[in-house]
C-alpha cells in the first residue's frame, strides 16, 4: 500500500463515526459535522428545484457549465452515495461541479428520499422518476435527450444501475450511459473482498451490512430484487453503455468487478477503471493526488460516453 494511501486511511478510520452503532439521525449529524467547505464554487451556475414526484417532494440542484454551447449540452442525472441513509445534495456539491465543468453536461443531482424514514424501494422510484424528468424536461434544461446518463457513486451507484434496468423494464427512454462509482450491487456482504477488506479500509464490512438493514428494514428483499440489487436481474442484456469504477481496497470490490463482468457478458460496452491500491469514496476526496488523476480519466470517459457521436452509435 502506497505510503500516502496508508496514511489518508489511518485518518479516515480514526476520524469517521462507527455509524452501525448509531442511529440514522446520528450518523447524518457525525458524518454532516466533518464536511469540507466546498472549494470550487466557480466550476459551475447551480440552481435549486423541487421536484414533484410520486412519492413526494424531492430537491434537486441543477449544475451547469460555464460559456454558451453551440448546441444542446449533454446531461446527468446523479445520485449521491452514504448507504441509502447518509449524506446529500451539500455532500456531493463540489463533485457535482467538477462533473458539470470538466464534463461540459448539465448535471441534475437527486435528493432522493432517505432511509430508514423511506425503505426500499423508495430511493430507487426517485431516482428513475428524476431520470424521466429530465428527458421529458430536456428542452428546460437546455440538454440533448438523447445524451443523458445516470450516475452515482456507492449507494447512488446502485440506483444509476437500477434505473438502468428500470428504463429497460417499464419501455421507457434508456440512459445514453451508466456510470457507476464503486457501486453497492447486492445486500449479502458476503463476497471475497467484503471478507477480506472487512476493516481497516475505511468503510467497514459491519458498516455495509447497517446500511442495508436501513433501506430494507430487515433481511427481505423486495420483488422484483433489481429494485434494490441490480445483480440479481434475470438478464443484464438490452442496458446501456457502462462506465465503472472500482478500487482494489474497496469492501465492495469484487460485486463491482462481477457486475461489470456480467454487463460486459450480456454484450454491454462497458469501460472497467479499477484502480489499484485506493479504496471506498476517494473519488470525493480532494485534494487527495489519487482522487485528481482518478478524476480526470473519469471526466475524459464521461465526455466519450456522452459525445454526440456515441449517441449516434447507441441508436
Amino acid at each position: 500500500m502506497d505510503d500516502g494511501v496508508a496514511a489518508m486511511l489511518r485518518t479516515l478510520d480514526d476520524a469517521f463515526p462507527a455509524v452501525e452503532q448509531m442511529s440514522a439521525e446520528a450518523a447524518r449529524a457525525a458524518v454532516a459535522a466533518r464536511r469540507q467547505p466546498v472549494t470550487n464554487a466557480d466550476d459551475a451556475v447551480a440552481e435549486d428545484r423541487v421536484l414533484r414526484l410520486a412519492g413526494g417532494p424531492v430537491d434537486a440542484r441543477i449544475y451547469r457549465p460555464h460559456g454558451a454551447a453551440d448546441e444542446r449540452r449533454a446531461g446527468v442525472v446523479f445520485c449521491h452515495g452514504g448507504g441509502f441513509v447518509l449524506c446529500d445534495i451539500e455532500s456531493h456539491d463540489g463533485f457535482c461541479r467538477a462533473m458539470a465543468r470538466h464534463t461540459d453536461s448539465v448535471v441534475v443531482s437527486v435528493g432522493y428520499r432517505r432511509a430508514p424514514e423511506h425503505r426500499a424501494p423508495a430511493a430507487a422510484e426517485d431516482a428513475y422518476e428524476a431520470f424521466t424528468w429530465a428527458v421529458a424536461s430536456a428542452t428546460l434544461l437546455g440538454i440533448d435527450a438523447h445524451r443523458i446518463a445516470v450516475a452515482g457513486d456507492s449507494a447512488g451507484g446502485n440506483l444509476a444501475a437500477v434505473v438502468a434496468i428500470l428504463c429497460r423494464e417499464r419501455g421507457t427512454p434508456r440512459p445514453a450511459g451508466q456510470v457507476l462509482l464503486y457501486p453497492v450491487i447486492d445486500p449479502s456482504c458476503d463476497t471475497e473482498s467484503q471478507r477480506s477488506r472487512a476493516t481497516g479500509c475505511f468503510t467497514t464490512r459491519a458498516a455495509l451490512q447497517w446500511y442495508w438493514h436501513q433501506y430494507l428494514g430487515g433481511d427481505t428483499v423486495p420483488d422484483p430484487a433489481y429494485l434494490v440489487a441490480p445483480a440479481r436481474a434475470e438478464s443484464l442484456a438490452g442496458l446501456p453503455p457502462a462506465v465503472v469504477v472500482t478500487a482494489t481496497l474497496d469492501p465492495l470490490h469484487s460485486e463491482g468487478v462481477a457486475y461489470a463482468g456480467r454487463l460486459r457478458a450480456a454484450g454491454t460496452p462497458v469501460l472497467h477503471r479499477d484502480f489499484r491500491g485506493l479504496f471506498h469514496g476517494f473519488l470525493t476526496m480532494m485534494p487527495f493526488p489519487p482522487a485528481i488523476a482518478a478524476r480526470d480519466l473519469l471526466w475524459s470517459d464521461m465526455r466519450e460516453l456522452l459525445s454526440a457521436d456515441a449517441a449516434r452509435g447507441a441508436s
